[in-house]
């Protein structure tokens, strides 16, 4: 079973860029998908992107100026998240898949079996 901690939210003006990162416990960590998802208030859980050993997925919204990495040696997956904007406010989460995926397929909330405790984006304009 893998167990997620997500770091590096904060508030910031539009236009800035801030890097999230979530590490991850367990053996079995370069094996997984893992995914970004984030939940505006009042909102559903969104996808934003995800990473596994062969692709990388983006959300419409965000492509071009978020980037999903990982380094499997630290256990860890990276959001960078650049041009940030009001509507990129929201909570997120880093979730933990087992099963691999590509594009759309990556979108599933319920291929996540794990999820962080998310932290908090609020990007002001």
């Amino acid at each position: 079973q893998v167990q997620l901690v997500e770091t590096g939210g904060g508030l910031v003006q539009a236009g800035s860029s801030l890097r999230l990162s979530c590490a991850a416990s367990g053996r079995t960590f370069s094996s997984y998908t893992m995914g970004w998802f984030r939940q505006a208030a009042g909102k559903e859980r969104e996808f934003v992107s995800a990473i596994n050993w062969a692709t990388t997925s983006y959300a419409d919204s965000v492509r071009g100026r978020f980037t999903i990495s990982r380094d499997n040696a630290k256990n860890t997956v990276y959001l960078q998240m650049n041009s940030l904007k009001p509507e990129d406010t929201a909570v997120y989460y880093c979730g933990a898949s087992p099963q691999f995926c590509s594009g759309h397929g990556c979108y599933d909330f319920s291929l996540y079996d794990t999820w962080g405790q998310g932290t908090q984006v609020t990007v002001s304009s």
